[in-house]
């Protein structure tokens, strides 16, 4: 094999890898998107990042292919159905992989901002949609040889192409489909309404993190010559931008909301490498720092402006996320470039390096005639979904949770239900047992009944307080003879309305707080003894500490034997 051949072979090897990183990405959304909604619509999260890759690869081998790289004209490349007229015309098979993965990447950001009320039929269909004919549209602009390249519109790995296609979808999408139940208050107030794993959106945005080293290094389509340093530089920018962007809104949240808030910073590590992708091979890391900055403080003020004053619905921040720091991105990119790229002959420098307002002019212009072409025809896209076959499943549908009713899912967590920590135990064989009937020959012979009901002086004691203190309060009460009680997990909140909290920007209001909730009827032993007793247990001196109410008692029945009154409480 001659040395030409061999770097042909690296160069396919190294998009190849590549593009197995970008495909794993639909793994990283999905549990982005499944971590920041709520548990009962899981099943439903992971169906739709499923169906975006397996629809829009046929349906982008079938005409999106063709549309995006054909030569018909700047504004359109043309019907090529399978893609083999354009396959061997410029592109290769290598090709046709690598865009599709970018294809179905641009689909599924959708995803999460349509996520817990959108009809899963009507979602497919606007998966295929997209990936037929409005991204390749565009597509082929910027990538394809279209009027935007021309101009020397610069979209390394794709902040508009890709990212900025599917925020301005998201944003259309969400708007259209409207908020969901109980988001926003009579008044226009965001409720926060958190997801229910941040362990899986965090493992998301890792998975995402490590994958963009394929999504901007693998854009470099090869690895031989030059192209090793340009693929080597875009490795450091885009970790640099996504690492400061991160601190960034941790430090902003940190002030904002008095603690760094996890959810909006992993948006914040997002955020930085949407924006860094446009020009990941033309800045320095001084450049990329900057872009992350920018990006962090784009990222949390634009979910909160989408959020709390334009109220659409993004339960996981997809447009502050993609749309808005797709288009930052793409004109800072105008402002920090530095090196000149590896298809051009001329230096091509930003605004911040003497390149003058030319370059940075076609980076706003590319951003505008984008956001333009996909607002204007998702908009028809999704109105025609809600007038054929609606786009919104049923209120009741939306509150039981999208699993059961689209998917016939009771849980996508079913093997995790608790199981009694009392299996196996002599307490567990007795408890397997308690189902069963048995015979009113076999109960336990009455020994004693009282006929005096009520003569005694009975209380029933209920204490709530905080979980943390179960142990010590149960301690408490062996210590002074208690030998029945009734212990519940409950929550919800006492005259302070629960604790302020804030999810990604939202005050989350009227909080339930998780409680446990011990109920103990007493006879023989003071009722002052067990309140004080319990007092003790649980005392912090912080709000929160918990309640005790004590009833009247008018009679107690042992079921088992019959006894009634003081005697039915004892052993």
């Amino acid at each position: 094999m001659d040395i030409t051949s061999l770097a042909a072979s690296l160069d396919v090897g190294w998009t190849l890898i590549a593009a197995a990183l970008v495909f794993f990405m639909q793994a990283g959304f999905a549990m982005v998107e499944t971590g920041f909604t709520r548990a009962k619509n899981a099943g439903n999260i992971i169906m739709k990042n499923l169906m975006d890759f397996s629809l829009g690869t046929p349906i982008f081998w079938l005409v999106g292919f063709g549309i995006m790289f054909g030569s018909a004209s700047p504004f359109f490349g043309g019907f090529d159905f399978l893609a083999d007229g354009v396959v061997g015309e410029g592109y290769d098979w290598t090709t046709l992989i690598f865009q599709t993965v970018f294809c179905a990447t641009a689909a599924t950001i959708v995803s999460g901002a349509m996520a817990e009320r959108t009809k899963f039929s009507s979602y497919c269909i606007y998966s295929m949609v997209i990936s037929a004919v409005i991204y390749p549209i565009s597509g082929h602009w910027i990538w394809g040889g279209g009027w935007l390249s021309q101009l020397g519109f610069h979209d390394f790995a794709g902040s508009t192409a890709v990212h900025m296609v599917g925020g301005v979808a998201a944003f259309i999408g969400a708007m259209i489909l409207g908020p969901r139940i109980g988001k926003y208050t009579k008044d226009g107030r965001a409720r926060a309404i958190p997801g229910h794993s941040l362990t899986l959106g965090a493992l998301g945005c890792f998975i995402l993190w490590f994958c963009w080293f394929g999504f901007n290094g693998g854009s470099t389509v090869a690895l031989s010559g030059s192209s090793a340093e340009v693929a080597a530089r875009v490795f450091v920018t885009t970790n640099m931008a996504a690492a400061v962007a991160t601190v960034t809104v941790m430090c902003i949240t940190w002030l904002r909301y008095k603690k760094p808030d996890v959810s909006m910073t992993l948006n914040g590590s997002l955020a930085g490498l949407v924006a860094i992708t446009a020009g990941c091979d033309m800045v320095t890391p001084a450049g990329a720092a900057a872009i992350g900055i920018l990006s962090g403080f784009a990222v949390v003020f634009g979910i909160e402006f989408v959020d709390q004053k334009l109220r659409v619905d993004d339960p996981v921040g997809a447009v502050g996320v993609h749309c808005i720091n797709g288009a930052l991105g793409t004109i800072l990119t105008g402002l920090f470039a530095y090196y000149a790229p590896a298809s051009v002959d001329v230096e091509r420098a930003g605004l911040l390096y003497g390149g003058g307002f030319h370059f940075l002019g076609i980076q706003i212009l590319g951003v505008v005639a984008v956001i333009a072409w996909v607002a204007v025809t998702m908009t028809i896209v999704f109105h025609i979904i809600r007038a054929a076959i609606g786009l919104r499943v049923s209120p009741e549908e939306e509150i039981m949770g999208l699993d059961k009713p689209e998917h016939g899912l009771s849980s996508a967590y079913a093997d995790f239900m608790p199981v009694p920590a009392v299996l196996g135990t002599k307490a567990g064989e007795a408890a397997a047992h308690e189902a069963e009937a048995v015979p009113a020959d076999a109960a336990v012979p009455v020994l004693s009944a009282s006929t005096n009901a009520g003569s005694s002086n009975m209380h029933k004691v209920v204490i709530i307080g905080k979980q943390s203190r179960l142990e010590r309060l149960k301690n408490a009460m062996a210590e002074i003879g208690i030998n029945g009680m009734t212990v519940s997990n409950v929550s919800g909140f006492g005259t302070q309305h629960g604790a302020p909290e804030y999810y990604r920007g939202a005050q989350i209001e009227v909080t339930l707080l998780p409680k446990i909730k011990m109920e103990v009827v007493v006879s023989a032993i003071p009722v002052d003894t067990v309140v004080e007793a319990a007092k003790k247990a649980l005392y912090t001196g912080h709000i929160g500490d918990g309640k005790i109410f004590i009833y009247d008692v008018v009679d107690v029945v042992k079921i088992r034997t019959g006894e009634v009154g003081f005697d039915a409480l004892q052993d």
